[in-house]
């Protein structure tokens, strides 16, 4: 079936175009287009990410050196700095956003963490601010003298796939990005101590959902009782009680369960609020460190995918960009599901930047060999096992 196309044609055989040309026409991206179009635009964006472009005109360089492929490559016939920069600016940022949206779900849907044991959906909530140069994303506000923009995630921590990402200016408040989430009933939501804040705290007890958020240390709560705890776990306390404070205690008038630990391995001591009072303390606690994940995420994106350096100014152009790097995140994850490819998504992006203008087969390319007599050392030295 493949025989033949290069390696990148294969990898868009796994995007679902039909949905795409919906949202398309869903908001008239291809109006008056006659070259060009959002199809188009797409695959050079999510070709510019696989292969680590650095800047728009990096992109161009590569994909004119290769114009004789370009219709394979699906990038339409003339693909110009100046018309990919328009299309960026001007079409809309939402035919990218729901198409990364719906990539979200077959991806959730497709993968899965079965090694952690608690039951049930597990979202860890956090932001990650990306500066800018005030002088060129002037509409991006932060400080006086600096631009910026946040990326506001909701993380599902059993399929590894952000469920969605809200885009703010980077003055806004990690509080305020709380409304945006549909919270699911018996679903768990994990938060630093940023998103105290008890009246949206309560929200999620009405929804019935449950939190697990790290105190700030000026909490005012008044313990009715202790519950039993093993110290040999780290466990310093497991108390029920209620939240004092004239404002706080109507913000959030119900009972609320406090858990105190000790994280040896980053020698901290850690003190959580949660809704839930049938977890063991320890579960409450290995619930928080779950969280991290979101932070490896923001993290790794950074890194691989291109969500630092932007190749446009506009705020359509930056949110565009944003998207098809989730995009891009959610295909090589259903890629790797879909073949069984036992490889971290680091790994495959390495094989991946390297080989899309091959005509091997993405299965034959991603299957891991097994090199029995062979060790990688953190030092990148070669050692041979010859005993």
């Amino acid at each position: 079936m493949n025989h033949g196309k290069y390696v990148f044609s294969q990898l868009i055989d796994f995007l679902p175009q039909r949905v795409f040309d919906r949202l398309t026409s869903k908001y008239s991206g291809n109006k008056s287009v006659k070259h060009f179009t959002c199809w188009n635009q797409l695959l050079c964006m999510i070709f510019g990410q696989l292969s680590a472009r650095e800047s728009l005109r990096d992109l161009i360089i590569v994909i004119e050196a290769h114009q004789s492929k370009s219709y394979h490559l699906g990038f339409g016939k003339n693909v110009t700095r100046s018309n990919l920069s328009k299309a960026n600016e001007n079409r809309n940022y939402k035919i990218f956003e729901e198409f990364a949206n719906h990539l979200i779900l077959i991806a959730q849907d497709k993968k899965s963490n079965d090694a952690f044991e608690i039951k049930g959906n597990i979202y860890a909530f956090d932001s990650s601010t990306i500066d800018l140069c005030l002088s060129v994303f002037c509409w991006a506000h932060f400080r006086k003298t600096k631009a910026g923009i946040k990326l506001h995630t909701l993380f599902d921590i059993n399929t590894q796939i952000p469920v969605f990402i809200h885009i703010t200016e980077a003055n806004v408040h990690d509080v305020n990005a709380m409304d945006v989430i549909d919270y699911e009933p018996f679903a768990y939501y994990i938060f630093d101590r940023a998103y105290v804040d008890y009246d949206r705290l309560f929200r999620i007890t009405k929804a019935n959902a449950y939190f697990v958020v790290r105190a700030k240390s000026n909490v005012k709560f008044k313990r009715m009782y202790s519950q039993k705890i093993d110290k040999t776990t780290g466990i310093k306390y497991d108390q029920i009680g209620k939240i004092e404070g004239f404002y706080t205690s109507k913000d959030y008038p119900e009972k609320i369960r406090k858990v105190k630990f000790f994280d040896t391995e980053n020698k901290k001591m850690l003190v959580f609020l949660t809704n839930n009072f049938e977890l063991s303390a320890q579960d409450i606690a290995l619930l928080y460190k779950q969280r991290w994940q979101v932070e490896l995420f923001f993290k790794w994106i950074k890194q691989h995918l291109k969500v630092k350096t932007f190749w446009g100014t506009t705020e359509n152009a930056v949110r565009i960009q944003i998207n098809v790097a989730i995009i891009t995140y959610c295909l090589v994850s259903i890629i790797a599901k879909d073949l069984k490819i036992n490889r971290t998504t680091y790994e495959i992006l390495q094989i991946l930047s390297a080989s899309l203008l091959d005509k091997t087969s993405i299965n034959e390319l991603l299957m891991k060999s097994d090199y029995n007599n062979i060790n990688e050392h953190a030092d990148n030295q070669l050692v041979f096992n010859l005993f």
